[in-house]
C-alpha cells in the first residue's frame, strides 16, 4: 500500500522456475505490495508449482502459451479485477532489480506521472552490465527513429520494467495490440499518443544465463515491427490512414480535455 493506494504487482512468467522465488523475495521486502500477479504462460518447468506457495500471491495459468503481450493482457485485466491502483511489472527472471520498485510507485501515488519506466539507458551501464552490443546499438538506433517519428524524448522504448496508474490502464485498448513482444512497444506509443507524460529513472539490470531474452531473428521481427508502429503513429497524426492501435481516441486527448 501506498498513501492508501493498492500497489500490485505483475509477473508475466514463462519458464522462470530458476529465478522466481528470488524475484518475489526482493519484491515483498520493499514492503508497499500488498499482492503478486503472476500468469504462467504454459511452462514447462515447475513455474506453476513454485508460484502457488508464494504467499500473498495469485496464480493464473494458461492452457497454451499466448505470447509475452497475451501474458501481459492477462496480468492488467486480473489486477484490475482486484483492485489494484498502481500497476508494476516486473520480470520474474531477476533481470530488473525489484528495489525500485518504491520509487516508481511513489511518482504514481503522488500523482506526477501515470507510466514510469525503468530505462537500462540512463546512467550509460548497459553495456558495462552485460547488455550485448548488438542489442545496445539496435536499442539506441530504434529509440533514435522512434523518439524522431513520434516526438518524444524516451531514452529507450523496450525496457520490460513498467509502472503504470490504474486511470491509464483502464483507458488503453490493450486487447488491439500484439500478443507478441511487440506488445510493449504499441502499449508506449498509444500512452503518448493519449497525451500521458512517460516518466523514466535509471535501472541498473542484470544479464545471465537465466535472464529471459529474445534471439537475433525474433529480434529483428520486434524491431521491424517497432518501425512500423512509429511510422503508423506519424501518418495517423498526420492524418494519412486510421491506425488500429489509435482510432479509438483522438489523439493528445486525456480525461476529454486537449492537452
Amino acid at each position: 500500500m501506498y498513501k492508501d493506494k493498492r500497489v500490485v504487482v505483475v509477473m508475466p512468467a514463462f519458464n522462470a522456475a530458476r529465478t522466481l522465488r528470488k524475484t518475489y523475495d526482493e519484491v515483498m521486502a520493499q514492503e508497499i505490495v500488498d499482492e503478486v500477479i503472476i500468469v504462467d504462460d504454459a511452462s514447462e518447468d515447475k513455474t506453476v508449482d513454485i508460484a502457488k506457495k508464494l504467499p500473498k500471491s495469485i496464480v493464473h495459468v494458461h492452457s497454451k502459451n499466448l505470447g509475452y503481450g497475451g501474458n501481459q493482457k492477462t496480468c492488467y485485466d486480473i489486477s484490475l479485477k482486484r483492485g489494484a491502483d498502481i500497476i508494476i511489472m516486473v520480470h520474474p527472471d531477476y533481470q530488473y532489480t525489484p528495489k525500485l520498485i518504491p520509487a516508481m510507485a511513489s511518482m504514481i501515488g503522488n500523482n506526477l506521472y501515470h507510466c514510469v519506466l525503468g530505462s537500462r539507458i540512463l546512467g550509460g551501464y548497459a553495456v558495462k552490465n552485460g547488455m550485448p552490443v548488438w542489442k545496445y546499438l539496435a536499442n539506441r538506433f530504434l529509440t533514435l527513429v522512434e523518439n524522431f517519428l513520434i516526438g518524444a524524448k524516451l531514452s529507450e522504448y523496450h525496457t520490460g520494467f513498467r509502472a503504470f496508474s490504474r486511470e491509464l490502464l483502464e483507458k488503453l485498448p490493450l486487447e488491439d495490440n500484439s500478443n507478441d513482444f511487440l506488445f510493449d512497444n504499441q502499449m508506449l506509443t498509444q500512452i503518448i499518443w493519449m497525451g500521458y507524460a512517460i516518466a523514466e529513472i535509471s535501472c541498473p539490470t542484470k544479464y545471465f544465463p537465466e535472464a529471459s531474452s529474445i534471439d537475433f531473428f525474433r529480434s529483428v521481427k520486434y524491431g521491424v515491427g517497432c518501425l512500423l508502429t512509429a511510422i503508423a503513429f506519424r501518418m495517423a497524426k498526420m492524418k494519412v490512414v486510421n491506425s488500429k492501435l489509435f482510432c479509438k481516441f483522438s489523439p493528445h486527448m486525456r480525461e476529454g480535455r486537449k492537452l
